[in-house]
């Protein structure tokens, strides 16, 4: 199994819950995310089996956080909006094999090159 370095946290929520979800990301370590209006295709028969009524009007929060504090931020998602709360949200995340344009998240180190020998922070800063 391959390990990945940052998952995509999407939480579905009602209409008007995410800043909820995002208040929730952030206190579980998260930064920010992207918002994006979409409308739910629930049949009644699923409103049924989950014993809920169904909004069609939907927001989805996008979190693109560090793997190590997924668990972290879907815990906080599912105990504030999940299906028992009035945003009747979901939440699921996916790897990101790569990832581009992100400010003050710490890259790793790059490996040296070959024949030269890497030099310690205090060498670098003489």
């Amino acid at each position: 199994m391959m390990d990945f370095e940052h998952e995509v946290i999407f939480c579905i929520v009602n209409e008007g819950f995410s800043e909820v979800v995002m208040e929730a990301a952030r206190r579980a370590g998260a930064r920010g995310g992207t918002v994006l209006r979409a409308r739910g295709t629930a049949n009644v028969e699923a409103e049924k089996v989950f014993g809920i009524s169904v909004s069609p009007q939907k927001e989805i929060v996008m979190i693109l956080v560090p793997a190590e504090i997924r668990n972290d931020i879907l815990h906080s998602l599912y105990s504030t909006c999940g299906l028992d709360t009035p945003g009747h949200g979901i939440a699921f995340a996916l790897p990101v094999d790569a990832v581009v344009g992100i400010k003050n998240w710490k890259p790793a180190p790059a490996p040296a090159e070959a024949g030269e020998e890497a030099q310690s922070e205090e060498e670098k800063n003489r």
